[in-house]
């Protein structure tokens, strides 16, 4: 406990870890680009820098406070400083803003019209490298980067993949993979994670809008539509609508004014998908099969196994995710000539993740051959293709999902956040169906805090031993954990994104604490809403088993392949 200073006002402090946590805590926006609470302190950028009584100055990232500090966060000084650090940003920084992928979302272009710089007095010295379009899921712009050192530090210490560094040294560093690799010929997951805390367009969105505007333009093409559960929970506030709330509803709406002929939701799949998965587990565990079961919902979770954990690969569930199994679904369904009316169907997944992006393109992830989701779109690009239409998203009615895949469980929904999964098999394993049951069910531990969760269930006899962990550095320590034999557990869950699908890779970037909270919040208050709460209990999962699906199950619902 202490107190200090800041600009006159007499604040207390208790275990902040640093200066800027304090100055903020009272309610002043000290500029940075270089500093996120998640990451390691790096101190780069010296835009946070305040001064003190002493007329010292010093980065409020990587200081320790002191009791009885005397702090000025904006004396003229500090003022004329930041002015120039963002000008000699910009004097290295690629300035064809108009045209960026991210104009309008750039901290840095954001903080240059805080700070009034109107002109850059220096020359651009640097060498215009080209662009990284190797991945299905990210581009890199080296022109555009401002050595914050973000992206190295999100992938190496929250998804411990290490496939970004710095190079070089003095005016000549940058950031690249090892010896300037392309992206997609590295480890990458494609979590987009680094495109997240990427504070200008060095990161950006793959995005496939052009391709889709082309699809609902074409008179014989069906353009079918499906969104994932965390989607409706970020999608509203970036129209003015509260932070978290589901708009489902006016999602469906848009799309059908966008020209999509069939919109479903993708909570049908992830019933499917806990059908499966259950059946799958349940097999393993009565017949000797691989254990720990691993699931296979988070493409970039599956990818990290099997670059890091090779030998596990059989242990990963061969569920598709629920976006593959729709997909695979919906093409069947319109393979039928009854269906298809003479028209090609396009499929257009509507996703929180930058992966599913690299999901889609799998081999594994195609029937017969065919590629079954033809584009995927990330919220992201979601409200850009709205804002295009000009249409007013916050004052449409809802609508409710096309027939007959338009109906899912609030155990799909909550497919959403770090342990929906895990949550929704122990729902279906359950012998009730009432409120009590459901209750119980939500406070066996797998709704608890923390990144990484362990907890137990009993089942038949046996006491089921479960891990969920979201975050990939994370899911590295339980599988090493695995590995050595410290841990044993019969089904582990893991989201590549710490909190899972909600603060995935292709969702809105810019999100605080209370964003988060408010997303995770939205989706269990959209499950607490649900009729339906099982998947057994969805009566179009059945009538699917019964039909389209008979005989067809392995071939459309399962991967026949790791790659």
């Amino acid at each position: 406990m202490g107190t200090m200073t800041i600009d006159g006002r007499k604040v207390e402090f208790t275990d902040e870890k640093n200066v800027l946590t304090i100055i903020r805590k009272a309610g002043i926006d000290i500029p940075t680009l270089c500093y996120h609470s998640e990451l390691s302190t790096f101190g780069a950028c010296r835009l946070c820098t305040v001064e003190d009584d002493r007329g010292r100055m010093f980065a409020s990232c990587s200081e320790e406070p002191r009791d009885g500090m005397v702090i000025f966060t904006n004396t003229g000084r500090l003022r004329k400083y930041r002015k120039l650090i963002i000008e000699l940003l910009l004097a290295a920084h690629c300035r064809d803003c108009l045209t960026c992928e991210k104009s309008g979302d750039c901290n840095l272009q954001t903080l240059a019209k805080r700070f009034g710089v109107m002109n850059v007095r220096f020359e651009n010295y640097k060498e215009r490298r080209p662009l990284d379009f190797s991945s299905p899921s990210i581009v890199r712009d080296p022109n555009k980067c401002i050595l914050c050192g973000n992206c190295v530090r999100v992938c190496e210490e929250l998804q411990g993949v290490g496939a970004l560094g710095f190079a070089h040294r003095g005016s000549d560093s940058m950031v690249m993979p090892a010896f300037d690799r392309e992206i997609a010929t590295t480890k990458c997951v494609n979590c987009g994670q680094c495109r997240v805390f990427c504070p200008t367009g060095a990161i950006s969105i793959h995005h496939n809008r052009s391709e889709v505007w082309d699809a609902l333009s074409d008179p014989n093409v069906r353009v079918v539509a499906q969104v994932a559960p965390a989607v409706r929970v970020a999608v509203g506030d970036a129209f003015g609508l509260p932070k978290g709330k589901s708009v489902m509803g006016k999602i469906v709406n848009v799309l059908h004014r966008m020209g999509f002929d069939e919109v479903y939701d993708t909570t049908f799949s992830a019933d499917l998908t806990i059908m499966e998965e259950t059946a799958e587990f349940l097999n393993r565990v009565e017949n000797g099969g691989k254990l720990p079961l691993l699931t296979s919902c988070c493409p970039a979770w599956v990818k990290f196994v099997g670059d890091e954990f090779p030998e596990y690969k059989e242990n990963v569930s061969t569920c598709r995710s629920p976006q593959g199994m729709l997909s695979a679904v919906v093409k069947e369904y319109f393979r039928d000539p009854k269906n298809s009316g003479g028209k090609k169907t396009v499929m257009v997944s509507i996703m929180p993740c930058t992966a599913k992006k690299m999901e889609a393109k799998r081999p594994n992830s195609f029937t017969k051959g065919e590629q079954d989701t033809d584009f995927v779109l990330t919220t992201t690009e979601l409200i850009d293709m709205i804002r295009t239409t000009g249409i007013n998203f916050a004052d449409l009615e809802p609508e409710s999902s096309d027939i007959p895949f338009g109906l899912g469980s609030g155990g799909g929904v909550i497919f959403g956040v770090t342990g929906g999964v895990t949550e929704a098999v122990i729902r279906r394993l359950a012998s009730g169906h009432d409120k009590a049951t459901m209750d119980s069910i939500a406070e066996c531990g797998v709704r608890k805090e923390g990144f990484i969760r362990e907890f137990s269930v009993p089942y038949n006899g046996i006491d089921v031993k479960i891990c969920v962990a979201s975050g990939l550095a994370n899911a590295r320590k339980v599988m090493e954990q695995v590995k050595s034999g410290e841990k044993e557990y019969h089904l582990i869950e893991i989201m590549a994104c710490r909190r899972g699908c909600v603060m995935g890779g292709g969702q809105p970037r810019l999100a605080g604490d209370r964003t988060k909270a408010a997303r995770i919040a939205g989706i269990y208050k959209a499950d607490n809403a649900s009729v339906i709460k099982k998947c057994d209990e969805n009566p179009m999962i059945q009538a699917l088993y019964d039909g389209l699906l008979k005989g067809k199950e392995h071939e459309l619902l399962h991967n026949h392949t790791f790659e």
